[in-house]
């Protein structure tokens, strides 16, 4: 008897954006969780304060959808249309890493550490997006 040959899985490229983004998501919250346990984080969140300025109700807004983007994309990417998804893939996989390249710069190293890795997610969406093919089946 011959070898047996293992059919090899290829995770839906829909599906590894879909736990790209779960993953981000993952990053963020920790992230910020850890950040709770710096010196006069509490009470600079209870002065109403952010880390850029005042925490207006535009800024909140900001932030909100800042938040919600990633966690839509959960989603999106495996539901939407390839073709959509693709697009949707590249352009938000850019644009978060520029946001996180704006956080890294003055923070913690802890925090620095969680943003490279945010980073290297990030820039695997763009890359599985940019490589993304019709896939059969």
């Amino acid at each position: 008897m011959g070898g047996s040959q293992v059919d090899e899985f290829r995770l839906p490229t829909g599906i590894a954006l879909s736990l790209l983004w779960a993953s981000l998501m993952g990053l963020y919250i920790y992230n910020d969780y850890f950040s709770l346990y710096l010196p006069r984080t509490l009470e600079r969140m209870a002065a109403g304060e952010l880390a850029f300025g005042p925490a207006t109700p535009t800024a909140l807004l900001i932030v909100s959808i800042l938040l919600a983007i990633p966690a839509l994309m959960i989603f999106l990417s495996a539901a939407l249309p390839r073709v959509i998804s693709r697009g949707a893939n590249i352009v938000l996989g850019l644009a978060y890493t520029i946001v996180e390249g704006l956080t890294f710069m003055g923070s913690p190293l802890f925090y620095q550490v969680v943003v490279a890795v945010e980073i290297v997610v990030t820039l695997l969406i763009v890359v599985h997006a940019v490589r993304w093919r019709r896939e059969l089946g």
